[in-house]
């Protein structure tokens, strides 16, 4: 049997993070003694500095919270009162050193959002929806010093839904990604998990992502662009230029209508802008500068009918 209450120091930041810590504080067979995650941020236009989601719920069952820029110089040892069991991570979105990686009995255990050894890296949820992969999954793995290329022990697989967007996958794999890792820490501090080294001969890498990502290329097809908005809702969303403005497309949907890439049309209050073949029909947009609004009050206020997107 493994022992009775497993200590635990938590490393996460985001959404899907706070969801892994919510199911292991609500295990009696799990002591999350301290939570490391990344510093409070600037959020929005107003820049308003904001703590990361595994913070604020950290702060709400008193447990020390810790926010280094960065875990080289950090002293794990003397920081944390006491050596805990194992480290478990999730999206937290920092390089662990090995010495922090190898202190716990356990060492480090990672919920990492992909069947690896596909799509190791920093943006495994948004890479599939944007290569149209029909299918992910979660893999409980343990942590060592490559990038995502440690021993699997568990895996589940998931179904995408044609319209999964990051936000929408990002929290259905939180679900399974929570239970998932409830059933494996168990068999794997009772020695029932066989840790299988990854085949690294099938490994993919995925990018990290930022604002020029999200540029529409109007020769590309609707379901292209369409799968790079799914990939990239909410954030850093996808955008064009028109009239030397960029714009932001804030919602889209393929059409069939065939249409010279970047051209728009106006098909009674809809908004059509060509792609390869077809077309996609843009349902709310966002001007630089400007507040977000809907393509019928866009045409209304712009008539933009017969001109571009570039």
């Amino acid at each position: 049997m493994s022992i009775s209450t497993t200590s635990i120091v938590f490393f996460g930041t985001q959404e899907f993070a706070r969801t892994i810590l919510a199911g292991l504080l609500s295990n009696k067979k799990f002591l999350v003694q301290a939570v490391i995650t990344q510093p409070d941020r600037p959020v929005g236009r107003k820049q308003i500095m904001t703590a990361s989601p595994v913070k604020i719920l950290a702060l709400e069952y008193n447990i020390p919270v810790f926010q280094p820029e960065s875990l080289k110089n950090f002293d794990f040892k003397k920081t944390i009162d006491t050596v805990p069991d194992l480290n478990v991570v999730a999206q937290y979105g920092l390089m662990i050193p090995e010495a922090i990686i190898n202190t716990p009995k356990f060492k480090t255990i990672n919920v990492h959002t992909s069947l690896l050894p596909q799509y190791r890296g920093a943006s495994p949820i948004q890479s599939v929806l944007i290569n149209g992969d029909t299918e992910t999954g979660i893999t409980i793995m343990l942590v060592d010093a490559g990038m995502d290329t440690g021993p699997i022990l568990s895996q589940q697989e998931i179904t995408i839904d044609p319209t999964d967007t990051y936000e929408t996958l990002d929290k259905k794999m939180a679900v399974v990604g929570n239970d998932l890792l409830l059933i494996t820490i168990p068999k794997y501090l009772d020695g029932e998990i066989n840790p299988q080294a990854q085949n690294d001969s099938l490994a993919t890498v995925c990018k990290k992502l930022d604002r020029d990502t999200g540029r529409v290329n109007w020769a590309n097809s609707a379901a292209e662009i369409y799968n790079l908005f799914r990939g990239l809702y909410p954030w850093p969303g996808i955008w064009t230029t028109w009239n030397n403005l960029r714009v932001k497309l804030l919602s889209v949907k393929p059409s069939n209508e065939d249409l010279s890439p970047g051209h728009l049309k106006i098909n009674k209050k809809s908004l059509l802008v060509g792609c390869q073949h077809s077309s996609l029909e843009i349902l709310e947009i966002q001007i630089e500068g400007k507040n977000a609004q809907s393509a019928e009050s866009f045409i209304a206020g712009y008539a933009p009918n017969n001109q571009n997107f570039v």
